[in-house]
């Protein structure tokens, strides 16, 4: 039985188990139909996506080689960063969740799959389609919630560390990639102990981490910087032109993990989103796992080149819904989710750009502090599902 963590509202006090399976057979309804909708549009949606985005990284990394000189350092840096972008949200996180395994392509297939990130797409489907979208906001369960480094609510017991998580997020933030890639492989938790360390899948999997790492940093900070120096050299300045591309890189790199942490920060960390206890999903029915998503999750209001730049995950409420239906739907779902929200009197967290991340950094500074006062002790828990017909006779 799903239970929230407890807040001075309780945002579904009014529901009753009949109106929670209600929401999750209406849900059933969109997901069935937008199911039966999949077809040539979103395949040449992607195609056209994975097109654009790797003419802009060929255009960009080709500029990059006269990045000597400032102007091609920035516009080499911008469409590189971009490109950086795209290839993460619109593209690789949506086809490693499955979302264009219909199209039966082997080189667009969550299994085949491998994206511009440290984390490889192996470890990286476990820890967020397995997990991640399993646990959506259950403290101590989900990863994703505060990355595993930071107090995201409340109700969780305050100790001194908590002081320097704001510095603790904004150093992931720079790095995010490598955050990822470390709480996938539970990184701090197995390293507590020689057995965990010593454990052949973990090492197994901490080799393979390694080996993306390495390919990765060989890409962008020897191979491409030494394509650099020709021009350099015809210039006389050789060092100037790997040192230039190398920081293109560095700097693209940098401002694409800190776009994909913000984003993900604004999809389940603002004011307004529910965390759950880590006993919640204990019996969940198919209309509570629904409710969860809805409950756990927000979205970015913006333009449709807001939702490309983010992966359509400026439609996280969507997403978690229907995690495996092509993101480019969801601006045609979220109308319909919304009033889904509105019949049931739910509140559908959404807004700007600036003012989510504000909101969830906003949080992040709060819950580095101890409570201002003691905790409140309501229950919130979903209404309890009716007994049996033989128990209520009996």
């Amino acid at each position: 039985m799903t239970t929230l963590q407890r807040k001075d509202v309780n945002p579904i006090a009014h529901l009753t188990p009949e109106d929670i399976e209600a929401i999750g057979r209406e849900l059933d309804a969109i997901r069935d139909e937008f199911i039966a909708k999949r077809g040539e549009k979103d395949a040449t949606y992607i195609r056209n996506m994975i097109k654009v985005q790797r003419r802009l990284e060929v255009g960009s990394r080709a500029v990059l080689l006269f990045s000597l000189f400032p102007p091609a350092w920035i516009i080499g840096t911008l469409g590189l960063s971009i490109s950086k972008i795209l290839e993460n949200m619109e593209i690789g996180h949506n086809i490693l969740h499955g979302q264009y395994d219909f199209m039966r392509d082997p080189k667009i297939h969550s299994t085949t799959w491998e994206w511009d990130s440290a984390s490889p797409a192996e470890q990286w489907k476990h820890s967020h389609n397995e997990l991640h979208h399993k646990y959506t906001n259950v403290i101590g369960r989900d990863n994703d919630l505060g990355y595993g480094i930071m107090r995201v609510d409340e109700q969780q017991k305050w100790v001194p560390a908590h002081l320097g998580q704001p510095l603790y997020n904004f150093i992931n933030a720079i790095f995010f990639e490598y955050g990822i890639a470390a709480y996938d492989l539970e990184l701090g938790r197995n390293l507590k102990t020689k057995k965990r360390r010593s454990n052949p899948a973990f090492r197994a999997a901490l080799r393979q981490v390694g080996r993306k790492i390495r390919k990765q940093a060989a890409k962008d900070y020897l191979v491409h910087p030494l394509l650099s120096v020709p021009v350099g050299l015809a210039f006389g300045n050789p060092l100037g032109a790997f040192l230039g591309t190398l920081s293109a890189n560095a700097v693209a790199s940098v401002v694409r993990n800190l776009w994909s942490h913000s984003v993900i920060m604004c999809g389940h960390f603002p004011k307004g989103v529910e965390t759950f206890e880590r006993t919640s999903i204990t019996g969940e029915t198919r209309g509570e796992w629904y409710l969860r998503q809805m409950l756990g999750s927000a979205n970015i209001s913006g333009s449709k080149l807001m939702h490309i730049m983010t992966g359509n995950l400026s439609h996280q409420i969507e997403h978690h819904l229907f995690p495996d239906l092509p993101a480019s739907r969801y601006a045609e779902i979220a109308p319909r989710v919304r009033e889904l929200f509105e019949k049931y009197d739910l509140n559908y967290v959404s807004g700007p750009l600036v003012v989510q991340v504000a909101s969830a950094w906003s949080k992040v500074f709060r819950l580095a502090l101890p409570n201002r006062k003691p905790a409140n002790d309501i229950d919130h828990s979903i209404p309890p599902r009716p007994a049996p017909a033989e128990t209520v006779a009996a």
